[in-house]
């Protein structure tokens, strides 16, 4: 069955522009994962934008279901993962001043450092996964490179879906099958919500997780967080 990571970085958003600690990341953390979330997910970026440096490292002691960091694996990145050890790291191609992950990993021009990469997460005993775009090409070059999973960028999947739905995800379903033939576990994430999980899910074979943030927290504010927690496995699980 497909496990619901929770990203809580919109939670530590909302706490950084009062300052103090309201809502507390790490509280929310323990709540969702209380709720039902299979996993929290978080991206530490360089500029603590939302989830802050210390905000990794209190997450450490209270989350028990998976912990998964999402960054570019720059030096400081590396060295939280080192001292951390969560479950999974997910590796994704953006530089610090984007707004948001909106492109994959070009595995092919990126392939030497890549390997070099994953070969030093890996050896920390951390499952490593990358953001990567539906194309067949590139995800064969993440099996060589030595990735145990992938993780589907799926916002044109959810810009699309409204349109044709079938047409959208078709690139997802080819890239899904490709990836399990290669030996590579499937996660997915970006845009997904609840108006379009449940099709994606269905239509995409072998997907072991969703990442799934903005969207989630949106609804939270007028569902409550537990009761959207409860909507999000309801759509992945029937």
């Amino acid at each position: 069955m497909t496990r619901l990571s929770v990203n809580i970085n919109k939670i530590a958003t909302l706490r950084n522009a009062r300052g103090g600690s309201n809502p507390n990341v790490a509280q929310v953390a323990v709540d969702a994962e209380k709720f039902g979330a299979e996993g929290i997910t978080i991206h530490p970026r360089p500029d603590e934008r939302h989830i802050t440096t210390q905000d990794v490292y209190d997450l450490k002691e209270v989350v028990t279901t998976e912990f998964n960091i999402e960054g570019y694996p720059d030096e400081r990145f590396l060295k939280i993962l080192e001292e951390v050890k969560p479950d999974q790291a997910t590796l994704v191609p953006d530089p610090p001043h984007v707004l948001t992950s909106n492109a994959g990993w070009d595995t092919i021009n990126k392939k030497d450092f890549l390997i070099e990469t994953i070969d030093k997460i890996k050896s920390m005993g951390i499952r490593t996964s990358i953001f990567i775009e539906p194309e067949a090409n590139l995800i064969r070059e993440a099996a060589d490179i030595g990735t145990d999973r992938i993780e589907l960028y799926t916002e044109p999947y959810a810009s699309n879906f409204k349109s044709s739905s079938d047409q959208a995800v078709k690139d997802y379903t080819e890239a899904a099958l490709v990836a399990h033939e290669c030996g590579l576990g499937i996660n997915a994430g970006h845009d997904l919500d609840l108006d379009n999980l449940k099709f994606f899910q269905e239509n995409v074979p072998h997907l072991d997780e969703v990442s799934i943030g903005h969207a989630l927290v949106c609804d939270a504010l007028y569902l409550g967080l537990e009761n959207t927690i409860q909507l999000y496995l309801r759509a992945l699980k029937q």
